[in-house]
C-alpha cells in the first residue's frame, strides 16, 4: 500500500492545493490542521470540503504543539515524505502578536523535526520565505546571500527553521529542503494578502490602502507554479554537497542532506501595476489612500529561482493578467452576494 504523503497546513492556501495535487493524481494524503482563526475558519472549512471528496485523504484536527501526538501519527504513518506548511503568516500580525509565532513556527517546528527522526522520514519539505533577506537590497535575491538582517519576527522565525532544519539534516541524516516562497497568489488565496483585500474593497466601493506610496514590488507567483515547484523538489530529496566547503561556506547547501530554494516567479511587479491589472479585470476603478511603508516590510522582493531551475527543472511561467483574471473569477463565484 503507498504510504500517505503527509501535508501540515492542509487547510491552507499552498497546503490545500498542494494536497488537491496529489490526490487529483491519485496518491494518498494525510493532512493536519489546527484550523485557527487567524483569517476566516469558514474558507479553510471550504477548502476541506473539496480534499474530503476525495477517496484517498485522511484529515486530523489538531495544533501541532500537540508534540505526542504528532508523533505518535507519524510513527503509525512512517512517511516517506512530510511536507510542512502550516504556520503562523503575516509579516505586520508578528508585531502586534510575537507569541503567536513562537507557538507555531518555532515550538511546533521541533515538534515536526523529532516526529521525522522517531519516524525515520525520508525527506521534509517545508516552508521558509523570501522574508528572510529582510534588510538585504543586493537584487535578485540568492540563496548565497547572507540573511542575517530580518525586520520582522515573523522573517526571524522563518530563518531559525531553516538553521533547525540543518541542525537536524547533520545530526540525524534526515535530508530537509526549505523552500523560501516569494509572495504567492491565486484562486482560494489568503484574505489577508493584497489581491484578495483590494478585490474585496474595490467591489465594496471602500478605499484601498497603498504603502510605501505605491513604490513596493512583489515577486508575485501563482499557486500553480509553487505546487509545481514544491513535488518536484519533494521527489528529490535533498543530498550532501559533496563540495562543500566548510572554509568559504554555501548558505544553500551543507555536508550534511540538507537544501534552500527560492521558488518564485523571477519577475517583480510594481503593486500600482497589479492594481491597474485587477481594476481592467474588476471592470472598476480602485479608490486609494497612499501610506508611508509598515515598519515590517521590504519594499522590493525579487527571487533568483536559478538553483531550483537546475535542481528540479522549475519554470514558472503564468502571467499577472492571467491569474488575476481567474482570481476575480474565483472569488465572484466564491463571494457571489459582495
Amino acid at each position: 500500500m503507498t504510504k500517505p504523503t503527509v501535508i501540515t497546513g492542509a487547510a491552507g492556501f499552498i497546503g490545500f492545493m498542494t494536497a488537491r495535487r496529489l490526490l487529483a493524481e491519485g496518491k494518498p494524503v494525510l493532512g493536519i490542521d489546527v484550523v485557527n482563526d487567524y483569517y476566516d475558519p469558514a474558507l479553510k472549512e471550504s477548502r476541506l470540503e473539496i480534499l474530503q471528496g476525495f477517496e484517498g485523504f485522511r484529515f486530523e484536527r489538531f495544533d501541532l504543539v500537540e508534540g505526542e501526538r504528532l508523533m505518535g501519527l507519524i510513527r503509525e504513518i512512517r512517511p516517506d515524505l512530510l511536507i510542512h506548511l502550516a504556520a503562523q503568516a503575516g509579516v505586520r500580525f508578528s508585531l502586534q502578536h510575537p507569541h503567536a509565532y513562537s507557538h507555531s513556527n518555532l515550538q511546533a517546528f521541533v515538534h515536526v523535526l523529532e516526529a521525522c527522526r522517531q519516524a525515520e522520514t525520508g525527506h521534509l519539505v517545508y516552508a521558509s520565505s523570501s522574508s528572510v533577506y529582510g534588510m538585504n537590497r543586493s537584487y535578485p535575491f540568492r540563496e548565497s546571500d547572507a540573511v542575517d538582517h530580518p525586520v520582522s519576527l515573523y522573517a526571524a522565525s522563518k530563518k531559525a527553521n531553516e538553521l533547525m532544519a540543518h541542525s537536524y539534516s547533520h545530526l540525524y541524516g534526515i535530508p530537509t529542503t526549505g523552500l523560501r516562497f516569494f509572495t504567492v497568489y491565486g484562486p482560494w488565496g489568503r484574505p489577508d494578502m493584497a489581491l484578495f483585500l483590494f478585490t474585496k474593497k474595490i467591489l465594496a466601493g471602500e478605499t484601498i490602502q497603498v504603502f510605501n506610496h505605491g513604490n513596493m514590488k512583489r515577486d508575485f507567483t501563482f499557486v500553480d507554479d509553487i505546487v509545481d515547484g514544491i513535488l518536484r523538489v519533494a521527489a528529490k530529496p535533498a543530498t550532501p554537497n559533496t563540495a562543500w566547503d566548510a572554509t568559504h561556506p554555501d548558505p544553500a547547501s551543507s555536508s550534511a542532506p540538507y537544501a534552500i530554494y527560492n521558488i518564485g516567479n523571477g519577475n517583480p511587479i510594481q503593486l500600482l501595476d497589479m492594481i491597474h491589472v485587477l481594476e481592467q479585470a474588476l471592470g472598476k476603478e480602485a479608490k486609494m489612500e497612499m501610506l508611508p511603508i509598515q515598519p515590517g516590510d521590504i519594499e522590493t522582493t525579487c527571487a533568483d529561482v536559478g538553483l531550483l531551475q537546475s535542481a528540479v527543472d522549475y519554470r514558472p511561467s503564468t502571467s499577472l493578467q492571467t491569474v488575476v483574471r481567474e482570481f476575480v473569477r474565483w472569488y465572484q463565484s466564491y463571494y457571489p452576494s459582495r
